[in-house]
């Protein structure tokens, strides 16, 4: 029996940060700074636009009330999410990688099963 929806580590990211708009979120940043707020908005290039936003330095020590913020997606080290976001989200067809990666090509120029210049290129020319 399989389930309605793929287990949570098979997500893609995107649809999982499109189900949690206008929900909470804790985003680390490579350079070790955290940003707890709300999510506002993100692209497909994982930027995020949130609100309420409190900064914490990366040694833990100082923060920063802001309201709001962008993150540039490549500065992103991880994302925290609420359990009941990972339950609404609602699946994106994941492109299957094609194991026939030559079938349906001619070789070389000519049709499919055509040789070059002239007929079907096995002496027919």
């Amino acid at each position: 029996v399989f389930a309605r929806f793929a287990p949570w580590w098979i997500m893609l990211p995107l649809s999982l940060l499109r189900a949690g708009k206008d929900n909470p979120m804790l985003v680390e940043l490579k350079n070790g700074e955290t940003y707890n707020g709300i999510l506002v908005n993100c692209d497909i290039w994982m930027n995020l636009s949130l609100r309420d936003v409190v900064c914490t330095s990366r040694d833990g020590d100082k923060f920063w009330k802001i309201p709001e913020c962008y993150i540039r997606g490549n500065n992103i080290k991880y994302l925290r999410v609420p359990d009941e976001v990972i339950d609404k989200v609602v699946e994106e067809p994941v492109k299957k990688e094609r194991n026939d990666r030559f079938q349906g090509r001619g070789r070389g120029r000519g049709g499919p099963g055509g040789g070059g210049r002239g007929g079907g290129g096995r002496g027919d020319g």
